[in-house]
């Protein structure tokens, strides 16, 4: 399966622990999707490998850290009078929110080749 908003980054650590980390920035029309995404990947991690979520210290074959926040910004009209040498300011209106979400998927060699497979993820 092709995901169209989160595409993950592969780093490994010396110890062979993989993780998969994905960063969707989206307007809110989209944030919906990429949360049915994010469902989709979680869900498969369960199903595929029930059971064995925990810390990866604790003995488990994978773990996840999610997170999301919304970031709102404003533009300001600069204006620059070239009589006075000076900058007016104009503040507008706040713009509509940005929506992101941190998907940070970590798992042992076959838990990552497992998610490769499943998502096509390098």
């Amino acid at each position: 399966m092709r995901l169209r908003y989160l595409e993950f980054d592969y780093s490994e650590g010396a110890d062979g622990i993989g993780t998969f980390d994905a960063l969707a920035a989206t307007a809110p029309a989209h944030h919906a999707a990429v949360l049915a995404e994010v469902a989709v990947v979680l869900a498969w991690a369960h199903d595929a490998f029930e059971a064995q979520r925990a810390p990866l210290d604790e003995g488990g074959e994978w773990d996840y850290d999610l997170q999301a926040w919304r970031e709102f910004s404003a533009v300001d009209a600069l204006d620059f009078d070239e009589h006075s040498g000076e900058l007016s300011i104009q503040p507008q209106p706040t713009g509509a929110a940005r929506h992101t979400v941190s998907l940070s998927v970590t798992g042992t060699p076959s838990f990552c080749a497992a998610f490769r497979d499943r998502f096509h993820s390098t």
